[in-house]
């Protein structure tokens, strides 16, 4: 039975394209790119998904109900005239690895996304500014380590909305990563599923989800080990001290209160343990024995015992969020409301004797975060042509960074003055206040132009600063044919960084010893404000084929960048006093019966001068350097590439993978580069239905790395650099998914 048309003066009817773009309910396709052209999310791009709406005649109510929520949730967070790069589970299937791939290899196949060590992925030439939604709802920012709690097995679709986004989105603005969870008919699909193969990898998970009455539910939980969990600092087939054990678990339920209304909760518990590759920029490789820096008292250096490739450092990441959502939609007026509230730790374990030998420091570092806050949003056509969208945001997070050091005294020099060293505890912590509110207007101008226009108005307050802005923002969006969309845009942003700051007194502390900061220069990170124009095209050139070509240029005042200062993996904010990001991307997408393929290419260009907040970690010859010259940042990936081919048949799929990178800097100053490199991927599955037991069983292979290439992504030098990675060999890896 098909739920009745909400319609009235708050609800306008759905586009005649329309099909839910925000369910992800088709794997037949590629993902769409597109230009966020309507109110409903949804363009002239989702008629190639169209045969993938399952008909409203055969369908339960029930699922009919959830449909219609998910259609309205989208009219609130429509993102008109952001670029958005829409993947489907048909792209997540045709990754490296399938369902059981890091989210980071998932956003990397779509442009203008550029992949870095320690997972980390930059998005046009942004260090970190990415937004995490699911299901519209902004998780909170978690601490800037290298675990990915987001779980792949959870995702119904995402949607990577880039370029000059409108005013309801605020805060991390380098892009917004909105995720739809699996939901409706997509839940009807339990599943276990076993993958391993290279480097002892071994991930047992079990997804289990379903519909009972008004209720709707889906859990996944994993499990993870691996001897590559952190990317190897050498070019060795495998790394030193490597190996990683992680636990993840997702739940989301949703209860359907009545055909306008439901109230759903999501939650999300990672565990992570990682060892610390063994390797050191002071470590002589070409010595017959191996080098030692330090004298430590009542320890032989030259015992092989001390040798490097004995150090035991460590590292775990914690992260748990839980956020809870009601949804209401009437004649007149759509609206979401959400508390949510996460906490995270990571906990670095050194190697108290060898780490004092080889670096003169050892210290066990722990650092907190907890955030709680409120989100809501509504939207409502107020006439035919004018749908005015609202919201408002707030969030406390606390910050806490206990530590406790060893470190050796120093004479004026610089030189070890006793082999005895002395302990420094500092127990230092930070808050921080972010709020936002907007408003904004989507007017037909006519039946193919649209302007996008609103305000809004942020507020930063800390322990260690207090900023606020009125930024505006307006996209104006052209369709003069089905096949063609344009757009232009330009945008005010404000981005707060997040509360590590380090206080004087911390750095007087170590003053005179091993661990004395470069200089005594320690100033706040301030909140990065900045100017964003983009423009783009996107054309259907026939009904198989869509490319898309997107350019865009960032001018900034305190531009955040994010670095690592020491053995810890804990990301540290600085920023320069002025810098600007430009570039352009090109996507593609084909598909043709069985055969699908996309081509994704990106160039982007950065600048930056003066670091004007926690400069004690630089030395004062680049301070010096970089106050007087331009550099570009270390992040800046020039060029990337990725493309995909795959053939998808009732029961088997085979693809073909390729990713390209070159520009990564290094160097004093950021003046040096990365190499190029390449790297091809193939996997093949097949799917057994006649089995004795369960529905069906899908059986995979992967072979990553197909040719071995042997690639740097660091080399242990640049702005906040601190150890070389390199990218992962060949690897060959097997699934068994069985649905029950």
């Amino acid at each position: 039975m098909a739920l009745p048309s909400a319609g009235g003066a708050c609800a306008a009817p759905l586009a005649e394209d329309s099909s839910s773009s925000s369910q992800g309910t088709d794997v037949s396709h590629q993902p769409s790119i597109r230009i966020r052209a309507q109110s409903d999310a949804t363009t002239g791009a989702n008629a190639s998904r169209q045969g993938s709406a399952i008909s409203k005649q055969t369908r339960p109510e029930h699922v009919d109900v959830v449909g219609h929520l998910n259609r309205e949730r989208a009219r609130i967070f429509s993102g008109l005239g952001a670029v958005d790069y829409h993947i489907d589970q048909h792209q997540i299937g045709v990754t490296p690895g399938g369902q059981n791939a890091a989210f980071n290899q998932i956003l990397l196949r779509t442009p203008g996304v550029v992949l870095d060590s320690y997972g980390e992925v930059h998005v046009r030439g942004e260090h970190g500014g990415l937004t995490y939604r699911v299901n519209g709802v902004l998780l909170p920012e978690g601490l800037n380590g290298f675990g990915q709690e987001l779980d792949t097995r959870m995702i119904g679709s995402v949607d990577l909305l880039t370029g000059a986004l409108p005013a309801q989105f605020g805060f991390r603005t380098a892009g917004v990563v909105d995720v739809t969870a699996k939901s409706g008919e997509s839940l009807k699909h339990n599943q276990m599923s076993l993958y391993g193969g290279s480097y002892n990898t071994f991930v047992p998970s079990v997804q289990l989800g379903g519909q009972h009455g008004k209720l709707d539910y889906f859990t996944t939980i994993s499990f993870t080990r691996s001897n590559i969990g952190i990317e190897n600092p050498s070019a060795a087939f495998r790394a030193v001290h490597d190996v990683t054990r992680q636990e993840k678990a997702f739940s989301y339920l949703s209860y359907q209160i009545d055909d306008a209304s439901r109230v759903s909760l999501l939650s999300s518990v990672s565990y992570a343990d990682f060892e610390i590759p063994n390797s050191f920029k002071t470590f002589d490789q070409s010595s017959p024995r191996y080098t030692t820096i330090y004298d430590l008292a009542g320890v032989n250096v030259l015992d092989p015992a001390m040798n490097w490739a004995n150090l035991n450092d460590s590292q775990t990441e914690q992260n748990y969020y839980a956020v809870l959502s009601y949804q209401r939609t009437t004649e007149r007026l759509n609206f979401q409301a959400s508390p949510y509230f996460r906490y995270g730790r990571i906990d670095y374990t050194p190697d108290r004797d060898r780490d004092l030998i080889y670096q003169g420091v050892s210290e066990h570092e722990v650092n907190d975060f907890a955030t709680g806050g409120m989100q809501a949003d509504l939207s409502c056509d107020v006439t035919k042509n004018h749908t005015i969208r609202a919201g408002v945001l707030g969030q406390y997070t606390s910050e806490r960074l206990d530590t406790n050091t060893l470190v050796f005294p120093v004479d004026t020099t610089g030189r070890q003055s006793s082999s005895i060293p002395v302990r420094v505890i500092d127990n230092t912590g930070n808050w921080s206040v972010e709020a936002g509110a907007y408003i904004q207007d989507e007017y037909k101008i006519t039946r193919t132009l649209t302007l996008n226009y609103g305000i809004r108005y942020d507020r930063f307050a800390s322990s260690f600063g207090n900023e606020g802005q009125l930024s505006p923002r307006a996209n104006l969006v052209w369709r003069p044919n089905p096949a063609t969309t344009l757009h232009a845009g330009y945008s005010r942003y404000f981005a707060p960084p997040s509360p590590q700051y380090v206080y004087p007194s911390t750095l007087a502390k170590f003053s005179g010893t091993t661990n004395a900061a470069a200089n005594m220069i320690d100033d706040a990170t301030k909140v990065e404000k900045s100017h964003y124009v983009d423009v783009g095209l996107l054309q259907r050139i026939t009904p198989e084929l869509q490319i898309t070509l997107d350019a865009y240029a960032k001018w900034a005042h305190d531009l955040t960048d994010l670095g690592q200062f020491g053995r810890a993996v804990i990301l540290a904010p600085f920023s320069y006093r002025r810098g600007r990001v430009y570039g352009a991307e090109f996507g593609s997408s084909w598909k043709h019966g069985a055969w699908s393929a996309f081509g994704n290419f990106s160039y982007v260009k950065t600048a930056a001068r003066d670091i004007n907040s926690a400069q004690y970690q630089f030395d004062p010859e680049e301070l010096a350097y970089i106050r007087a010259h331009n550099i570009q940042l270390d992040h800046q990936g020039e060029y990337a590439a990725t493309a995909g081919l795959s053939w998808t048949a009732k029961r088997d799929m085979a693809y073909i993978d390729f990713v390209y990178g070159y520009g990564l800097r290094s160097g004093f100053a950021n003046l040096k580069k990365e190499p190029q490199y390449e790297v091809f991927n193939i996997g093949y599955q097949h799917t057994f239905s006649k089995v004795v037991v369960g529905k069906d069983i899908k059986i995979r292979a992967d072979v990553m790395n197909l040719f071995d290439k042997r690639y740097q992504l660091r080399d242990g030098s640049g702005v906040g650099v601190y150890q070389a990675q390199y990218g992962q060999r060949r690897g060959t890896f097997f699934s068994a998914v069985f649905d029950f």
